[in-house]
């Protein structure tokens, strides 16, 4: 453990988010979105089965024998929290670690929309966070919890895959609940949560049929739900979502997703001009009645359109907040132009 300490202890004071243990090549940094390779020597596969058993437990280990593969989360006291995957590549160990702030960040320092706080406030319906993996979704929705326990009496239930950022309770009272150890599945959480008399209930994935079938039934019967899915836009979340139901049930969540559904917020993350930082980009949808009616009538084609023009809901898509951050001298042109829908 003392040489993935080391590392670890090196990626926080380099503020990296990830950091990444593969034999053949040096410990590889993640930061502000560029890898970047530790000067020590080449890690054998002796030494990433070290590292990984020096952060697991039997149970796990066993389980990473059977499986091939294990996500969990673990913390070094006085440091931070860290998220992991280990998983076998060529008959050899590799890990993946997630460096969590030890401090949930507030929503002002995120930079997402205004209006994301008054949708945390309502009492049922469906937000989505979107994204690729390494956007933020998961500080964002721990984000808005942390602002809905430090403003709202809640019971909030959150189902996390592995959990995160830890909670505590100030004026909501909160449970975290860990898939593959506190729950076999997202299903089963959910199921159970709806029995926990919830208020809202946070999904850190909406993967399969059976999750998002039951979260949008949970939206239905007057709970909150927050999800995440890996999406790169409204529209194409909204596919996503109609497209995991057969075809013959499909008429059918067009009308529920209509109904329940708040917002879509998608995000990505751009380094910063100065290359100190990242900075967020977001496309905002919010659920209007004419966004319902595309919706309903299986036009989500549309869907774009309505967003260019609905800033007066404060919606705006994806290129036209990159276009300001490149105006604001925030980010490049060049680390954002592969993302605009349309030419620039």
């Amino acid at each position: 453990m003392e040489r993935l300490e080391r590392l670890l202890r090196m990626a926080h004071e380099l503020k990296a988010s990830d950091l990444h243990l593969t034999v053949g090549v040096p410990p590889t940094l993640r930061i502000n979105g560029e890898l970047k390779q530790d000067e020590s020597e080449n890690l054998s596969s002796e030494d990433t089965v070290k590292m990984a058993k020096s952060i697991m437990s039997k149970e796990q280990w066993d389980i990473l024998q059977e499986k091939r593969e294990l996500d969990f989360s673990f913390g070094i006291k006085g440091l931070t929290r860290f998220r992991v995957n280990v998983y076998y590549q060529r008959a050899n160990i590799g890990i993946a670690l997630r460096l969590i702030p030890s401090e949930i960040p507030e929503l002002d320092n995120l930079h997402i929309p205004q209006v994301m706080r008054q949708l945390a406030t309502k009492a049922q319906g469906l937000i989505l966070v979107t994204g690729p993996t390494g956007s933020g979704k998961s500080t964002t929705l721990a984000s808005l919890i942390d602002y809905m326990n430090k403003h709202m009496r809640k019971h909030i239930v959150t189902l996390e895959d592995p959990i995160e950022y830890l909670h505590t309770h100030h004026y909501s009272v909160i449970n975290q609940r860990e898939i593959g150890y506190d729950s076999q599945s997202f299903g089963n959480g959910l199921r159970a949560a709806l029995r926990q008399d919830p208020d809202v209930i946070l999904v850190g994935e909406l993967r399969d049929l059976e999750t998002i079938s039951i979260a949008v039934t949970a939206a239905e019967t007057g709970h909150l739900v927050l999800g995440t899915l890996h999406t790169p836009n409204a529209p194409a979340t909204i596919d996503r979502i109609l497209d995991v139901f057969p075809a013959s049930q499909q008429p059918q969540i067009r009308v529920q997703l209509a109904s329940v559904l708040l917002a879509i917020l998608s995000q990505r993350l751009f380094p910063t001009i100065d290359h100190k930082g990242r900075r967020v980009a977001t496309e905002l949808l919010i659920n209007t009645h004419a966004i319902a009616n595309l919706i309903r009538d299986h036009k989500v084609h549309q869907i774009t359109n309505f967003m260019q023009t609905g800033k007066s809901h404060g919606m705006h898509t994806l290129d036209m907040s990159m276009t300001e951050l490149i105006e604001n001298r925030i980010i490049t042109r060049e680390s954002a132009e592969p993302y605009f829908r349309e030419m620039k």
